[in-house]
Order: structure tokens, then C-alpha cells, then sequence
């Protein structure tokens, strides 16, 4: 059922009812527009309400819709709105719990609103790189103040009902209801007040006007251009909302279908739009059904108080869980507390956590310092030094000690997961749960399942992630998983741009000026450089073939480890990230590069940016073929979310997909002729070559 048409004495209550926050798919908003006729058809209906069933009016579009026939097919939103506004009887919203996008264009179109307390009200469509495009941003300025509606059109925030109801002069909302409970009925006695009323009010009569006019227009512009330097839509908004109080209504609305179709077809749009389909797909795992049962988990054991383990504490006593922290000696324990406090304070004191809510966190964690506290916990993550020895002692342990069906999980960057399941006699219950550092602010999981590891276990993992505000991407097991092995080959490449003739500033400044949170030397400096030499370090004995330019090495045997110790491929201040260039560590590569009688070369920016980014292309085509991850999607997700890759590029997949799949071949092969670069690895991965020659994309 996608609505439902019921009447109560001189009332027609027409109900959205497509779960799980009505979105206005085809059907739903025929049945609309059906109800809307039998109401008007109906002598004994005088008046009529539109709502919706469940835990929403309306969340907007049906996201099942998105990019197919069915979004524009008729009865579309705006005729829907067209036939509400001319209903020959008064149409009365009653709106709670969500109300956003085209709910929210949907209630601005009818006569009459009533909210309930609490509802969360949002114009989102600028997150995806778009603008309200069913009158949004011609209604909402007239009904609730050119100001107030401007600022929730760009920001795409929700905003609480009852504030609303608070501006000055608003029409948005006729009245509030006491609560969610009384609304119907309030909803019903406003429908029936206002039966005989004549003329029926439209918010598209109302008048739209800024006292400051351009001057504000301007200001907002300003505002606007600094914030959102990279995204089309925010300016666009606000071009839009300008139109509301300068163009007839009508001219407006035209205006703003313009616009939006305009945006629709900016590669910035269509990034953000890929990104929000991908990571609703990525928690779904194509051979675990929605419906498998999942395991309890109430409460969670850390292994390890590092700054790892204190960060990934964080994420679950944030979420109301209680957590158990172990480990080897009390001294350290107290440092991993003390950094736990100290972040929550930091937040304290910035307004974004209130005292109440630090001390109720803090009461959920507990500390041990022997396996055998644990016994109790649903869920243990260690979190202990990134060396197989050390896992093995850690998971012997936990085999030992924890109970029957209690979840076992690593947090390891690279080891094998299927070794780690090996040291137990339950490798059903092992699985990988990568955190990136700093674990309680980056929002990417990624979840590593074993050759054993139990669909339930699956399924269990991918719930906790959402319960602690993490976006989970599935890998495979190999080396690095899907992130930290690609980022191998981005390294490796910005290795030989040193060779070649590059500083890393130069290199650095190219991919931050391509988006890239900040290039690879910066990022290098910032993870540790001993990391990196640890892996390379293995690599010379497990694949002495693979080839890497030496300056990483050098630079780590002069002990400049990056900012931990205020040296690494650039100089820090203690207290502050900001890179300084520093003159030895440029000699020390222009060294090695005359030990080489390499005369350096100039390197384009544009060559840095396809070198580094094919590179992560390449290796991804060969993950995806490997089915170590399932979609190119889940890729551009770990990306963006994981590694600083822009938004509005969409992820390495798809800016290679804009780019054309034929153009990425065509550099891949100028690259490979590079006798300076490493030929093999520019032949192009299977997957790629296959989609080149099907003229086809990666998603």
C-alpha cells in the first residue's frame, strides 16, 4: 500500500504509507492525486488532511527511484503540489516526526499546517548537489522569511518544528499541535474549522521581500563562495531564493526547474548523488539476507588503551554501550583514561557535549588487567601492536577466556584475518573491524570477513556499525584490505615523482589542489613513516621484485618519523600540524637522485594528479576482480570517508568513470613507457581492459 483514503465524518484523511519514510515514489503520489479526486468528488468531504503512517510524513523522494523513469513520470511532485493547491476543499498537512524535501514542498502546497513537537524539517537537496526542485525554494521563503528559509535551503540542516514555529511572522506552521499523539485529532478539528473558510490561502500569494534586498543577496554570496568553494548548488541556492523575491511566482518556479536541471548534470551533483546510493548499498552484503538473525551485543571489551583502543572505546560509550578496557600494566591504562578524558573535555569546553553527558559516558568505562574481567562481554576489538606474534598471544587468550558466541574482532590494518581466526578453535566468531585514526572521528569501518567468519557475525557487525555512526565497507582478506593497499601503490607512485624531479610540497600541493584532504607526503608524516618502512621492509623479503624509489627508506633512517616526532618529510612545531618544508630533506633527495644519474625532470601537475589517482584506480580494478570488494561503489565510500578523497568527485571509481575508463588506459599506457616508473604495474588490470573494450563503466 503506498497511501491510504479514509473519511471521519465531514474529513477525507488521505495517509502516506510507504514505508520506511514515505517517500513520494510513482504510486504513492498517485494515490495522492486519486484521493484528492474522490475527496473533491465526495459531497459529504468537506475538508482534507495529508499525513503519513509511521515514523515520518515525509522524507522526499523515493530514493528506490532515484535515477530511473519512474521519478519524473506523471503524476510528478510538482503536479501533485498543482492538484493540492487546487483542490476545491481545504487541504490541511499534518505533519511530524520527519518532514524533508519533497514532504516538506508537499505540505508547503497545501492550504493549511499543523506540526507536531519534534519533527526534524529539511530542504537536504544541496547535500546532493542540487536545490529544492518542487517549489522549495520559491514557498519556503514566503511562509517562513526570506532569512530563516535561505539558511536551511544552503545548509540542507534539519531544524526542530517548534523552533520554526518560534520566527517571527512565520506561516509556515497555522498552528502546534500539544503533541504526536494528540495530532490527529487536532489535525481533524483544524480541517473541519476551516471547511467553510473561502478564499483557501496559498503560500504562493504570500509576498516575498528582504528589507536590505541586494545588499543582503550579496552578503549571502559572499558567505556562500567561501564555504562551498568546490560545489555548483549552495550559490545556486541562493540565485533561486533571490528569483522568490524579485520574479512573479510563476517565473520563480521556472527559474528553479532550470536551475535544478542544470545541477543535475554537474559532475559535482552526480558525485554526491553516487555517494549517497553507495553507502546505502555498502551495509548491504549480497549473500547475507536482510532478515538473518543477529547476535545481542550490550556490552563491549577493548584490548589495548592506546590512542587505537581509547578512540574506538569512545565510539561505543558515545552510544550508550559499556565498555571494558585491559591492559598489560596499570600505567597505561591510566594514560589511555587520561586521553579519553581529555578528549571529552575538549568537547566540553567547545559546547558539544554537555558535562552531564561526559560524566554518564565516562561511568560506562571500566578497566582490567586480566583477560578473565572480560568474560562477560558480547564483543571484544584488540587493538595491540600491528605484529602477528602479538595477535596470536592476544587470541589464544580471548579464545580461552571469552564466552560461547561472544564476537572476536581485530582491529589490524593489513594481517591476515584468516591467520588471526586460525589461533582459535572458533574462527566463525573472528572478524576484522579496521578503525581509521583517529577512531572516534573518522566515520569509515572497514569490516574484514574471514574465510569462516558466520553470516550472523556479518550481519551483527554491520548493525553495530550503524549504532556507533560508522559507515561499514566490506572487504575480503589480503594484504591491506581494500584502503591501506591501494594507498600502497599511491605511495609508491609518489616515490618516483621525488626521483623524477619532484618536491614533496609539490606533490603535496597538486593533490590538495585536486581535493585530496591532504597530499601523500603530509599524509605520510601524519600516519607515522615507520609504518610505511615496516611494510616495505617485508615487502623486500616477501616480493623482492616490487619496486620503490628509496628516499622513504633514507628519510626514515634519519629518524624523521613524521609529527609524532616533529620531523618527517616536513618540519612541525610542537602544539601545531602546519608542514614546514624543510631545505635537508629536499638535498637529501636530490642526493639520491645524482646517485642515480637522474637529470630531474618538470612534472606537471596534471601528471602528479593521474599518476597518484590511476595508481589507486588500477589496484582497485584488481580488488573488485579478486572479489575482495564487492562493488566500486564500497571502493569510492573507504575513499572518500577513510582516505580525504573529495566528496564531490565521488571517489576514485567514479571520477575515473567522468574521466572515461579509455582516457585512464590511454595515460596508464604513457606511464608504463616511463623507464623510471614500474612498467608491469601500469598494464592494465583485466577488469578495466574488459570494461574499455565493452565501452562500459565501473558502476
Amino acid at each position: 500500500m503506498t497511501a491510504h483514503y479514509k473519511v471521519h465524518g465531514s474529513v477525507a484523511v488521505i495517509t502516506l504509507d510507504n514505508p520506511p519514510v514515505n517517500g513520494l515514489g510513482m504510486a504513492t503520489r498517485r494515490a495522492v492525486t486519486d484521493g484528492l479526486q474522490q475527496a473533491n468528488a465526495d459531497p459529504a468531504v468537506q475538508s482534507i488532511v495529508i499525513t503519513g503512517a509511521g515514523k515520518a510524513f515525509s522524507g522526499g523522494a523515493d530514493i528506490k527511484e532515484f535515477g530511473t523513469d519512474k521519478a519524473m513520470a506523471e503524476p510528478n511532485l510538482l503536479s501533485v503540489i498543482l492538484a493540492v493547491e487546487n483542490s476545491a476543499k481545504p487541504v490541511v498537512a499534518a505533519i511530524h516526526s520527519v518532514c524533508m524535501g519533497g514532504g516538506l514542498e508537499l505540505a508547503l502546497g497545501c492550504h493549511y499546517r499543523i506540526a507536531a513537537p519534534g519533527c526534524n524539517v529539511a530542504l537536504p537537496e544541496v547535500k546532493l548537489g542540487l536545490l529544492p526542485g518542487a517549489g522549495g525554494t520559491q514557498r519556503l521563503p514566503r511562509a517562513l522569511g526570506v532569512e530563516p528559509a535561505l539558511n536551511m535551503i544552503v545548509s540542507g540542516e534539519p531544524v526542530k518544528s517548534e523552533l520554526l514555529a518560534m520566527v517571527p511572522g512565520q506561516k509556515l506552521f497555522d498552528k502546534m499541535a500539544a503533541s504526536v499523539d494528540t495530532l490527529a485529532a487536532e489535525a481533524l478539528a483544524l480541517a473541519q474549522e476551516m471547511a467553510a473558510v473561502r478564499p483557501l490561502p496559498l503560500v504562493r500569494n504570500l509576498p516575498c521581500r528582504h528589507p536590505q534586498g541586494d545588499a543582503y543577496f550579496q552578503f549571502a554570496r559572499n558567505m556562500v563562495k567561501g564555504m562551498a568553494k568546490n560545489y555548483p548548488a549552495p550559490a545556486k541556492c541562493v540565485d533561486a531564493v533571490e528569483a522568490a523575491t524579485q520574479k512573479k511566482f510563476a517565473d520563480g518556479m521556472l527559474f528553479e526547474r532550470e536551475l535544478f536541471i542544470n545541477l543535475m548534470w554537474t559532475p559535482e551533483s552526480r558525485a554526491l548523488r553516487h555517494l549517497f546510493m553507495a553507502e546505502r548499498a555498502a551495509s548491504k552484503i549480497a549473500d547475507v539476507p536482510a532478515d538473518t538473525p543477529q547476535r545481542s551485543i550490550q556490552s563491549i571489551a577493548i584490548i589495548g588503551a592506546g590512542t587505537m583502543g581509547g578512540g574506538i572505546a569512545m565510539n561505543f560509550l558515545n552510544a550508550g554501550l559499556p565498555v571494558k578496557m585491559l591492559e598489560m600494566k596499570q600505567d597505561a591504562l591510566d594514560r589511555g583514561i587520561a586521553t579519553i578524558r581529555k578528549n571529552y573535555e575538549a568537547q566540553v569546553k567547545k559546547g558539544k557535549l554537555k558535562q552531564d553527558k561526559y560524566e554518564q559516558r565516562m561511568s560506562l568505562l571500566s578497566t582490567t588487567l586480566s583477560y578473565d574481567d572480560l568474560k562477560a562481554a558480547d564483543m571484544v576489538i584488540e587493538a595491540v601492536f600491528e605484529e602477528m606474534g602479538v595477535k596470536e598471544k592476544v587470541f589464544k587468550e580471548l579464545d580461552r577466556v571469552m564466552k560461547p558466541g561472544a564476537i572476536l574482532a581485530s582491529n589490524t590494518s593489513t594481517l591476515d584475518v584468516n591467520q588471526i581466526a586460525a589461533f582459535t578453535k572458533r574462527p566463525q566468531d573472528v572478524v576484522g573491524l579496521h578503525f581509521f585514526s583517529p577512531a572516534n572521528v573518522m566515520k569509515l569501518l572497514e569490516v574484514v570477513r574471514a574465510a569462516q567468519t558466520g553470516k550472523d557475525v556479518m550481519a551483527t557487525v554491520m548493525a553495530v556499525a550503524k549504532k556507533i555512526r560508522k559507515t561499514a565497507v566490506v572487504s575480503g582478506v589480503c594484504d591491506g584490505f581494500i584502503g591501506n593497499r591501494m594507498i600502497e601503490q599511491y605511495g609508491r607512485q609518489g616515490g618516483f615523482l621525488l626521483d623524477e624531479g619532484c618536491t614533496p610540497a609539490q606533490v603535496d600541493k597538486a593533490m590538495e589542489k585536486f581535493g585530496m584532504a591532504m597530499g601523500p607526503f603530509r599524509m605520510g608524516d601524519l600516519a607515522g613513516n615507520d609504518i610505511g618502512w615496516a611494510i616495505r621492509k617485508r615487502r623486500y623479503t616477501e616480493q623482492p621484485g616490487m619496486k620503490y624509489s628509496k628516499t622513504a627508506d633514507l628519510l626514515c633512517e634519519k629518524g624523521r618519523f613524521g609529527q609524532k616526532t616533529g620531523a618527517g618529510w616536513y618540519d612541525y612545531v610542537p602544539g601545531k600540524r602546519d608542514a614546514i618544508p624543510n631545505a635537508e630533506v629536499v638535498a637529501m633527495i636530490d642526493a639520491h637522485r645524482q646517485s642515480l644519474s637522474i637529470t630531474p625532470r618538470k612534472i606537471s601537475d596534471e601528471e602528479i594528479v593521474q599518476r597518484l589517482v590511476f595508481s589507486l584506480v588500477n589496484e582497485a580494478a584488481h580488488i573488485l576482480e579478486e572479489g575482495i570488494a564487492a562493488k566500486a561503489g564500497d571502493i569510492d565510500i573507504a575513499y572518500v570517508f577513510g582516505y580525504g578523497f573529495p566528496a564531490y568527485r565521488g571517489g576514485p571509481m567514479n571520477y575515473a568513470n567522468e574521466v572515461g575508463l579509455f582516457n585512464v588506459v590511454q595515460a596508464m599506457q604513457r606511464f608504463a613507457l616511463n623507464p623510471l616508473d614500474d612498467a608491469a604495474f601500469w598494464q592494465p588490470a583485466p577488469l578495466l581492459a574488459r570494461l574499455v573494450a565493452e565501452g562500459k563503466t565501473f558502476n
